[in-house]
């Protein structure tokens, strides 16, 4: 399950809100328009398998618990406003945070450093928790590097956005 979050203008999300098959339209183009292309979205991020884990650090909460997590940090990730609740866009729905809910992230993730999340960086109890991908307690090496590292795409993703008025769609698939 790798998360994914898109930047849109206000105007696209009030269109994704009407018609989520537009939506569905962005994030998997058809074949053969983009055949030959090798584009990149540049409104879109990819942080990998690291989004529990993240939304762990951020919150002390898994998936499971993921309604008990207070916002703004949790709005990173889970809303609880979402797309179309009938759209499976891969493991689920989307959610979306609006544009003065996406300033509100930004600032508090801008006030989050790594070196604070690395306080509630406990391998072990992420494994009992299970929170996805499993197996950080094995992972001696890199578990923390690896999350902070989509972290900090994250941060600056959710600050460019905020810069820029937009909102910010976040899915699994």
């Amino acid at each position: 399950m790798i998360g994914n979050l898109l930047r849109v203008s206000k105007n696209e999300l009030e269109e994704y809100l009407e018609d989520s098959t537009l939506f569905e339209q962005r994030i998997y183009p058809e074949e053969e328009d983009h055949e030959g292309d090798d584009i990149e979205d540049e409104n879109l991020l990819d942080i990998d398998k690291a989004w529990e884990g993240i939304f762990y650090l951020l919150t002390g909460f898994n998936l499971a618990e993921a309604e008990n997590a207070t916002p703004p940090l949790s709005w990173s990730f889970f809303s609880g406003q979402i797309l179309d609740e009938e759209q499976d866009v891969g493991y689920g729905p989307a959610n979306y945070c609006l544009p003065e809910q996406v300033k509100e992230v930004a600032l508090a993730l801008k006030n989050m450093p790594s070196n604070e999340l690395k306080k509630n960086y406990d391998a072990v109890k992420m494994d009992e928790l299970e929170i996805y991908p499993f197996g950080w307690a094995a992972d001696t090496d890199g578990g923390f590097e690896y999350l902070s590292h989509h972290y900090e795409c994250l941060r600056d993703f959710f600050e460019v956005a905020a810069k820029n008025d937009q909102a910010v769609i976040t899915f699994l698939n």
